[in-house]
Parts: C-alpha cells; sequence; structure tokens
C-alpha cells in the first residue's frame, strides 16, 4: 500500500535524527521518494525551537495499526518523550495518508487530523506528492497549500 508519512525533529542533531528514522522506517517500508528537510517555526506550543520537517512516500505491507505501532516504537526506540502535546521532540512520525484510506478510531486517524492547516506538512508533502488528493476534502496536496498560502497571515517561508 502507498503511504505518506511525515517527520519532524527539533531537538538534538535534527537531520541525523530525521535520517536515522528513515533508516529505521526502510526496514518495513520500501522508500520511494523523500522531500528536501525544511526548517520550520513550532506548531501549537510555540516556546521552543525550530524544527526540520520532512514527508516521505513509500509502500508497505503493514496495516494501517502495524504501520502505527511500527512508527511509535522507532520513536520510542530513539528516545521520544512525550510530556507536551506539540512539545519538543527529536524524533515525530506521523500517518499523513494510507492510500485513498479513511480510519476514525480512537487510536488512529487517517488522513492525519489538520493536515489542511500546516504548512510544515503541505510544504514537503507538496513537493513530493503535488497530485495526492486528500480522500476526505477531494483536494490535491497543491489546492490545499495554495489556500493556506493565501489565507491572512501565512506565508511561504
Amino acid at each position: 500500500m502507498s503511504v505518506f508519512l511525515g517527520l519532524g525533529s527539533n531537538i538534538g542533531n535534527r537531520e541525523e535524527n530525521i535520517n536515522s528514522a528513515i533508516k529505521k522506517l526502510s526496514k518495513e517500508i520500501k522508500i520511494i521518494n523523500i522531500s528536501k528537510f525544511i526548517e520550520t517555526e513550532p506548531y501549537g506550543y510555540t516556546n521552543q525551537p525550530k524544527f526540520i520537517n520532512c514527508a516521505l512516500e513509500g509502500e508497505t505491507n503493514l496495516t494501517p495499526y502495524e504501520l502505527l505501532d511500527f512508527c511509535l516504537n522507532i520513536e520510542k526506540e530513539m528516545g521520544r518523550v512525550r510530556e507536551i502535546r506539540w512539545g519538543p521532540r527529536n524524533i515525530d512520525i506521523d500517518i499523513l495518508f494510507y492510500g485513498s484510506l479513511i480510519i476514525n478510531s480512537n487510536i488512529l486517524t487517517i488522513p492525519h487530523p489538520e493536515i489542511e492547516k500546516r504548512l510544515f506538512v503541505l510544504k514537503p508533502l507538496n513537493e513530493i506528492a503535488p497530485d495526492f488528493v486528500h480522500p476526505i476534502f477531494k483536494k490535491s496536496v497543491n489546492i490545499m497549500l495554495s489556500e493556506l498560502l493565501s489565507k491572512e497571515g501565512v506565508k511561504d517561508e
């Protein structure tokens, strides 16, 4: 199944953290494409260092819930600590899309919530999958990015 993941880090060697996570992900995901790394402002809880973010496209035989467990185990193995919602982290791995599947359970939501509001997700995702259509909004990544950039106060950095 085709999957898109978002990765981020703002503690320690951010690029090294993301590269390490990608290497670990490649054990169960055939990596198709990786966006450039971009530096972004923190989202939600803003009193923290800037992030490095990227998006990854891959193919996997894992089910959505197996993929979630796999990603969470990588975060745990790399020492991620969850103390503050949207707080500082050495690694964050989010399942953005799993094909065109829609899941809304108490432990997993796909597509990832609020993609359309997050420049740090849409900008790298647009680099590797501008024509991918959000299965709920029925809009391409490129259109969602354009709409976000056109909103007052949001600028492309």
